[in-house]
């Protein structure tokens, strides 16, 4: 029997199948590891995504934190920088404050200091002008106590404010003393024994403030001053006296 003819490439077509066979095989093959890899890469990439939902969800939060934090720090400081501020304007103010009541002190001490020298500076002028003003009146009296036997009338005037008589009393003492001696040194009653201006009884009575009560007027006087006051209290009581008794005498 005669067979179909078989060319020199009888086998081709076969192994064409065959291959083509074992190429839809290995496309198959190849194939279901794509389609596991393309489902592998898709929930990997899913789950990825997720991932990245979640870690953005959660950078999200956390930026969302951290941006709070920052406003909570920032108020802090903000807070602290305003306290700070308020301390040392608080600082300041205490320091003027103190600075100024110093200031003050100082200026209060410096017009009290001033007004204390400028009254020294008073008071010690015016204890000069006394003193000067003592000694004028001193050297004034002693020049017209000098002159008492020529002026006796001056040494009386002159030695009253020593006992406390001023010049209200003058007329009675210049009255009593004129009707009692003339005002002479040395007047002398024969009779009674009287000396002096003041008319003293007896003239050695005068001793007992100096020795030389003969010739000194400024000793009568002294001595009839004295006399007045104890006796009278006052030159013008001595003269009322004196007028009221007849014969004439105190």
């Amino acid at each position: 029997m005669s067979q179909p003819y078989q060319g020199r490439h009888r086998n081709v077509s076969t192994r064409g199948r065959r291959a083509h066979r074992s190429s839809s095989g290995l496309t198959k093959a190849i194939r279901r590891p794509a389609v596991t890899s393309s489902v592998l890469l898709a929930v990997v990439a899913t789950t990825a995504a997720g991932y990245q939902a979640a870690d953005e969800r959660q950078t999200g939060a956390a930026a969302f934190t951290v941006s709070t934090e920052a406003i909570a720090q920032a108020n802090e400081l903000a807070d602290a920088q305003i306290e700070d501020t308020a301390r040392l304007a608080a600082d300041r103010n205490n320091t003027n404050a103190s600075i100024a009541a110093a200031q003050e002190k100082d200026r209060v001490a410096a017009i009290a200091a001033a007004k204390a020298a400028d009254k020294a500076r008073r008071e010690a002028a015016k204890k000069v002008a006394r003193e000067k003003a003592r000694k004028a009146l001193a050297a004034k009296k002693q020049a017209i106590l000098a002159n008492a036997q020529a002026d006796p009338r001056a040494a009386a005037r002159a030695l009253m404010p020593e006992f406390g008589f001023d010049d209200s009393q003058w007329s009675c003492l210049d009255n009593l003393w004129m009707g009692e001696s003339g005002w002479r040194y040395t007047a002398e009653n024969s009779s009674s024994g009287a000396y002096g201006i003041p008319q003293s009884l007896p003239g050695s009575k005068m001793a007992t403030i100096a020795s030389d009560w003969r010739t000194n007027p400024v000793t009568q006087i002294r001595w009839g001053l004295k006399y007045i006051k104890s006796s009278y209290g006052t030159p013008c009581g001595a003269w009322g006296a004196w007028q009221s008794r007849s014969p004439h005498w105190y």
